[in-house]
């Protein structure tokens, strides 16, 4: 429940920030083009100021009209061009108070090109606001008489409102989604309520069939649910001192409970003979492993346990069965279950044995390593092969199953 609500929680911020950029993303471009509605309008409105009245005559007379733009500079305008009908630059004059600035803003600016209508373009330089204007000029009839373009700074008052306007804007839409997204977490997680307890009781009975199943092969086999506790904590425990990843952990522990589940195809007097097995009966109990895979394969929820069903009396060095791989042709969890599981055997009483001390036990594995078992993981195991005996070995049934309960919840309910 608890990694439900985490994920939960992530994927709404997760969805906050989309949402957010997405919106805000959206918002400012609505924004900005408020800005070029409004920045185009007071350039408009000034540069009528400088156009208004000109004529073809005017055009002409390059001094009184250096006089008049002079004059027009004084306002927002820090640069203006005027061109003819044929696009030859009549004039060019500068705010002479913008020097300082013109060599940044007039490579901003974009180069004259004829238009037939009103052009424009926004641009920031030196922490302030320009729009270039370039309009075409007509006489009272319609004719051309020119191109006015000009370069219309934006008053420092006007852009630190704009600036307020779409900062506060673009905060005001990351409020509100993240409200949204607050306000939409109780109402998930009550909603999903019953879905996650649904789901949780349904992994729990899955977990409960596996065992169930297991144990009742352990029981044909050996008279005790025992044994499949603690191959099942040995090899978890080595999963663990290895590192293996949570969901391999998962496959491993199904693949524990249900190694020998084809063992329910296999007749008695096969199966607990105490004396040593002919070739036709040998054959026959080998086909446990086949046995095994068939009864797993209609369900989906135990295809992890396959490599340690159909791979756990493989050997190292190639001479296992049924397919004689080799090394690491072998699937991990099944070299790793291979030894736990010839471990338990070795130190279990069975009906047909007494249980091998630990040291005796030990001697025998490790006089196979390398034949049978996978030498490296076998170094692991012995490592923690004593502390993990002392601890389980001579465990009551109630005890393991008390310790098998809180692996399966580590490994199931709070790691799934």
């Amino acid at each position: 429940m608890k990694n439900i609500r985490q994920k939960i929680f992530k994927r709404l911020f997760l969805g906050w920030a989309a949402l957010s950029f997405i919106l805000g993303t959206a918002v400012f471009y609505l924004e900005m083009e408020k800005v070029d509605k409004l920045v185009k309008g007071l350039a408009l409105e000034e540069s009528g100021f400088f156009t208004s009245g000109l004529d073809r005559s005017s055009v002409a007379e390059r001094e009184s009209l250096r006089q008049r733009a002079n004059r027009f500079l004084t306002g927002h305008f820090v640069a203006i061009s005027l061109y003819d009908e044929n696009g030859r630059l009549i004039l060019h004059e500068t705010n002479p108070q913008k020097t300082p600035v013109m060599k940044q803003v007039e490579q901003h600016a974009r180069p004259f090109t004829p238009v037939s209508s009103v052009h424009y373009r926004r641009f920031l330089t030196e922490r302030n606001l320009y729009m270039q204007i370039l309009l075409p000029l007509r006489d009272s009839t319609s004719r051309p008489l020119g191109y006015f373009d000009g370069i219309y700074q934006v008053d420092a008052r006007t852009y630190r409102n704009i600036r307020i306007d779409i900062v506060g804007t673009l905060l005001l839409v990351i409020v509100v989604c993240f409200i949204t997204a607050v306000m939409l977490y109780p109402i998930i997680i009550s909603l999903n309520s019953e879905l996650i307890k649904l789901s949780s009781d349904l992994l729990k009975g899955n977990i409960e069939l596996m065992d169930v199943l297991g144990s009742a092969i352990a029981k044909r086999d050996s008279d005790t649910n025992a044994h499949n506790y603690r191959v099942t904590i040995y090899a978890i425990r080595l999963a663990e001192a290895i590192g293996l990843e949570n969901s391999q952990i998962r496959n491993l522990i199904a693949g524990a409970f249900l190694h020998d589940v084809g063992k329910i195809g296999i007749s008695d007097n096969i199966l607990l003979k105490p004396d040593r097995l002919n070739d036709e009966e040998f054959r026959i109990m080998r086909s446990h492993v086949v046995l095994g895979l068939d009864i797993i394969s209609q369900s989906e929820w135990l295809r992890g346990a396959r490599d340690v069903i159909e791979f756990h009396h493989e050997k190292y060095d190639g001479t296992g069965y049924l397919k004689g791989l080799k090394g690491n042709e072998i699937p991990l969890n099944a070299r790793l279950f291979t030894i736990v599981d010839v471990f338990d055997a070795l130190t279990s009483r069975r009906p047909y044995k007494q249980a091998f001390s630990f040291d005796e036990s030990m001697k025998l594995l490790k006089q196979d390593c390398g034949k049978r078992f996978d030498p490296e993981l076998f170094s692991r195991f012995d490592i923690i092969a004593h502390g993990l005996y002392l601890e389980i070995a001579d465990s009551d049934e109630s005890v393991l199953a008390k310790m098998m309960s809180d692996l399966l919840d580590r490994h199931f309910i709070r790691g799934g």
